[in-house]
Order: C-alpha cells, then sequence, then structure tokens
C-alpha cells in the first residue's frame, strides 16, 4: 500500500519511469487511428484503474511507520479532508490533461524532435523546482544536478532527430521535373516550425505545473492520501476531457474534423488499445504518488519522484529505437548522438536515486 523501504520507493519511481515511457506505445499500435479519437477511450482506461486502486488498496487504513500519521481508507479520506485538496486534486488532473493533449498535438505537428525535447524538457526543470519548493528532501545539488544532466540528455535527443532529419532530405531523390507541355505539381508550402514550438511551449508550462498541484492537496494532516488523490485527479482529467477534446477534434491543429461517428466506427481492438494506454499511464502515475507519500525515513520527495518520472522520455526514446526502429539507416554521428543521451540520462537519474540517501 505504502512502501516502508527506500528499495521499495526506488521500485514505484522506476515502475512509474516505465509506464509513463510506455503507454504511447499502443497509440502507435492503434495504426492511422486519430489522437482525438484515441484520447476518449485513453481517459476511461486511466478512470477505470484509479477507481480500482481507489477501492482496493486505498481502502485499507495504516500508521506510516516512524510517525502518528494515518491513512485514512479512501471513503473516510475523502469525508475528512478539506474541499480545497479535493479541488486542488482535480485541477491538477484538468492541467494535466491540457498540457497532455497539447503535446500529442505538438507531435502530430512538428515531430518528436520539437515537441518532446521542449515540452518535456520545460516540464521536467519547471515540476522539480516547484516540487522542491513545496517540500524538500534529498541534497539539492545531487537533485539539481541530476535536472541538469537530464535536460541536456533532452537536448541531445533534440540535436539527434535534428540530425536524422537533415540525413533524410539529404538522401531523398529529387523531383523529376514535369513532362513537356504539362504543369508540374504545385510545390506545397513549407510548414512554419513555429506552432509546434508554441503548443510544446504551452504543454511544458502545464506539465511542470500539474504536479504541486497534486503535491499541495497531500499537505496537512487531513490532506489527501496518494490514493485518493489519484482518484480525484482522474475525477479532473475525465470531466474535462470533453471539453478539451471537442475544440481539438473540431479545430485539430492537423487534419480534417473528426466527430464521435469516426469514433464508434473504430475497431475493437482501436479502442482496447486506448483503454489500455491509460490504465498503463495511470498505473505508473499512482507509483508516482505513492512513491513521493512513504514515510520521511524512506520519502524521495515529489521532486525527486517527478523528475525519474520524467526519465520517462528514456523509455520512450529506447522503445522507438528498439520496436519501431525510428533511427533506421541513421549515420554514425546520429547514433553517437543517441548513444551519449542515454549515457547522460543514466547518469542524471542516478543522481536523482541516491538524492534522498544525502540529505
Amino acid at each position: 500500500m505504502i512502501p516502508t523501504t527506500y528499495a521499495a520507493t526506488l521500485l514505484l519511481m522506476v515502475i512509474s519511469m516505465l509506464c509513463w515511457g510506455s503507454w504511447a506505445n499502443t497509440m502507435k499500435m492503434a495504426g492511422r487511428w486519430r489522437f482525438e479519437l484515441y484520447y476518449f477511450d485513453y481517459v476511461l482506461g486511466v478512470m477505470l484503474s484509479a477507481t480500482v486502486a481507489a477501492f482496493t488498496f486505498g481502502s485499507m487504513e495504516m500508521v506510516l511507520p516512524g510517525s502518528d500519521q494515518v491513512l485514512f481508507p479512501f471513503l473516510d479520506n475523502l469525508a475528512v479532508t478539506g474541499k480545497r485538496q479535493i479541488a486542488l486534486a482535480a485541477a491538477g488532473g484538468v492541467v494535466f490533461n491540457l498540457a497532455n493533449l497539447l503535446l500529442v498535438a505538438a507531435i502530430s505537428v512538428a515531430g518528436l524532435a520539437v515537441a518532446f525535447p521542449v515540452g518535456i524538457g520545460l516540464a521536467l526543470i519547471i515540476g522539480a523546482v516547484l516540487n522542491f519548493i513545496i517540500n524538500p528532501a534529498g541534497r539539492p545539488a545531487l537533485v539539481f544536478g541530476g535536472v541538469a544532466l537530464v535536460v541536456l540528455a533532452i537536448v541531445m535527443t533534440a540535436a539527434a532527430y535534428a540530425a536524422l532529419s537533415r540525413q533524410r532530405a539529404a538522401e531523398k531523390p529529387p523531383e523529376a521535373p514535369p513532362e513537356p507541355g504539362r504543369r508540374g505539381k504545385p510545390r506545397a508550402r513549407k510548414a512554419s516550425p513555429w506552432k509546434g514550438i508554441g503548443l510544446s511551449l504551452a504543454a511544458g508550462v502545464l506539465m511542470g505545473l500539474f504536479y504541486p498541484l497534486v503535491e499541495m492537496s497531500k499537505q496537512g494532516d487531513l490532506g489527501l492520501g496518494p490514493y485518493a488523490a489519484a482518484f480525484c485527479f482522474a475525477v479532473g482529467v475525465l470531466v474535462s476531457t470533453p471539453v478539451f477534446n471537442l475544440f481539438f477534434m473540431n479545430l485539430p491543429v492537423e487534419g480534417d474534423a473528426v466527430s464521435f461517428r469516426d469514433y464508434l466506427a473504430g475497431t475493437a481492438r482501436q479502442h482496447a488499445l486506448g483503454v489500455l494506454g491509460g490504465i498503463i499511464w495511470s498505473v505508473g502515475t499512482i507509483s508516482n504518488f505513492v512513491a513521493a507519500s512513504a514515510p520521511k525515513t524512506v520519502n524521495v520527495g515529489p521532486a525527486v519522484s517527478y523528475a525519474m518520472g520524467q526519465g520517462a522520455t528514456l523509455v520512450s526514446t529506447l522503445w522507438g529505437l528498439l520496436l519501431w526502429k525510428e533511427f533506421a539507416g541513421a549515420n554514425t554521428g546520429v547514433k553517437a548522438r543517441i548513444w551519449l543521451m542515454l549515457v547522460l540520462y543514466a547518469a542524471g537519474l542516478g543522481l536523482l536515486s541516491i538524492a534522498p540517501l544525502y540529505r
């Protein structure tokens, strides 16, 4: 229910990182299924797993070792806590939901080369700093040193993607000139990168703000426990999805508008993949919230927990390399950047993992 050793706490953070970095595979497995339609099933998976966790693990009363603090069962926790705490956790879900939709939209416009380095990198910096201010845990030099290395790894990822894009553009054969007497195809306008950059920046700012809201909902003797916070967070995601997603469906950042008729036309496999993606992400989120709520003797703090969770970028990069072959045919320079990124990420996560041991 709640980890009582540092090893168990660290294991939960690793689970969080793996889940946050793996859920998007289900979206790629769905094929040409639009992200706006996928997202409805994804949210159902988030709500389902948060509810199951709340009525199982979250419904057991527990006294934290080394303190008199009691973690109330889920329903009792909701009854005794303040409305402000519930509102903060739900607001965290609303903020995350908009950030996640903006990030997916940025990927569809500008690709991973812009969206992930800009969005997740900015979120990591904002989230780690704010969480450390709210609830400092661990030696600051190790925490912020680890964050700096992870940010460098993200920048290196961007450099690798940019180099790969230039390589593939150079290898692309030139278009044949039009035959005499025939007009050639109109040249496509080059898409401006500013839309993707703007979406990524907005996603990064919001992604960095949602976790501090959840952390504030857990403050105080009658604050929310991790399972109750995850449930209220999921409710915020569920309630805000029709509002946000209808906007993207009617005013898409790329392609034609879609409707609920398109959603109903999806196959059972596509819907199941969306639900599975939401469950995987939610398991990672609950693990993260629980790790950040461990007793003080083994607590890693929200800054370390959030920053290690954002190491999911490393996991998603490995999926792209090994499963989706996104760097197939890359030259030596691109591969060197990727390996350097992996080393920087591993070093950064190593510093973050040992920071709580040197308080």
